[in-house]
């Protein structure tokens, strides 16, 4: 099942809190990290072939600092933000292994997830000598509460969905001072939201700076996906302060089940639409119901198609980058990174209204496509099902 739509919002504004200078400094801050190295960007030139465009560029996270997912880049960021602010220094002065030296005792930080970013922080608090506890929604694979207890942190699993432990996290930090990092932001709350949705801003400066070395050159669209809209409205900022927000081609996608980002594109006026209930979805990293306000207006001004999908065009997406065809590379990628790589392959193969849709945006023949595998394979047991046992196909249950 697929729902897209134009966005009719698009008025190209771009954001003052997400471009190329601000990028750099995030990006010099991870650099300083121990490990840190670009993750690949995988060109696939014949699956382009199959599909009828000119190129096929995947940006593969799961070789972030060995986490297996690219939240780590927003987590690390602001946390050294948090301690940069609270020692009066600059981000620059902050060092992961000698600034826990710098004060007198761990701060706790304190964070709501579906797995990565709660693994990020975890990664980074321990990095930087300090403490973490992550609190889990209701459902939470026990293969990513054990990832982030792994790391040192403590790891709650609540009897609720993904927004309301976000409230929960927020109330717990206050009743303790504890310092919280979260990915999306409310009224009060967006300086450290914010920051995050910057240090995602690294994975899109290596991009730009890997495709334009590569003969396909820089995308002409972009693909990306969103839970509350942080990594999707940062990389989109930087991108349209880069390259021109009129030069390049922008599909959001989300998980039917949580589609908040699709129904703000697609309400009356362009408002802050929130989806409530379960939120089910394989996609647990976008399984949010709430848009964050920060980086909405990023994307209502600056995208161009808003989609909604179910949960097999996500494992269609698995088993494409994970059985490539011929002199391909294989990228393994989890259900929230290869939900683009599903659409973009219905939108070149389906027939009739959805085709028209690809149309309309110029995906043809001249296409670069970019897409950001934003984890790998971080709930293996579910990955041998899809990918090994053809769950979710395209013919079977939603």
């Amino acid at each position: 099942m697929i729902n897209i739509s134009e966005n009719r919002f698009y008025n190209g504004k771009t954001s003052p809190l997400f471009n190329k200078d601000i990028a750099q400094q995030a990006r010099q801050f991870h650099s300083k990290i121990a490990g840190y190295a670009p993750t690949p960007l995988i060109s696939l030139p014949q699956l382009a072939k199959q599909l009828g465009v000119k190129a096929i560029l995947v940006k593969d996270e799961s070789h972030r600092f060995g986490l297996n997912a690219f939240k780590v880049l927003g987590g690390s960021y602001a946390l050294g933000r948090v301690l940069a602010n609270h020692l009066s220094v600059d981000i620059s002065a902050i060092d992961l292994k000698t600034v826990s030296s710098k004060l007198d005792k761990p701060m706790v930080f304190t964070t709501a997830t579906a797995g990565n970013h709660g693994t990020g922080v975890a990664w980074a608090a321990r990095e930087m000598g300090q403490k973490a506890v992550v609190y889990m929604p209701k459902g939470a694979a026990q293969a990513n509460v054990d990832r982030i207890k792994a790391l040192g942190a403590e790891c709650i699993v609540t009897d609720v969905n993904y927004d309301d432990t976000v409230r929960f996290a927020s109330r717990t930090a206050d009743e303790n001072g504890w310092m919280l990092i979260q990915d999306t932001a409310w009224d009060g709350y967006e300086q450290i939201p914010t920051w995050i949705s910057q240090g995602y801003m690294t994975m899109a400066d290596e991009a730009l700076e890997q495709a334009a070395a590569m003969p396909q050159g820089v995308p002409t669209h972009v693909m990306l996906q969103a839970g509350v809209g942080a990594m999707a409205g940062g990389v989109l900022g930087y991108l349209c302060d880069k390259l021109g927000p009129d030069n390049f081609k922008t599909i959001i996608s989300e998980p039917a089940a949580a589609d908040c980002i699709y129904r703000s594109g697609t309400s009356k006026n362009g408002d802050i639409t929130c989806v409530s209930g379960d939120l089910n979805s394989i996609m647990g990293g976008l399984a949010c119901g709430e848009p964050n306000p920060v980086t909405w207006p990023i994307l209502r001004d600056c995208s161009d198609l808003f989609a909604s999908v179910s949960d097999n065009v996500s494992a269609t997406g698995m088993r494409i980058l994970g059985n490539p065809l011929k002199d391909d590379t294989a990228i393994i990628s989890g259900e929230s990174g290869a939900i683009n790589m599903g659409l973009l392959y219905l939108l070149a193969t389906q027939a009739a209204e959805i085709h028209s849709i690809a149309t309309s945006v110029d995906l043809n023949q001249d296409s670069v496509v970019m897409i950001f595998s934003t984890e790998g394979n971080t709930n293996p047991e579910r990955y041998r099902k899809i990918v090994w046992e053809g769950m979710l196909a395209v013919d079977g249950p939603a």
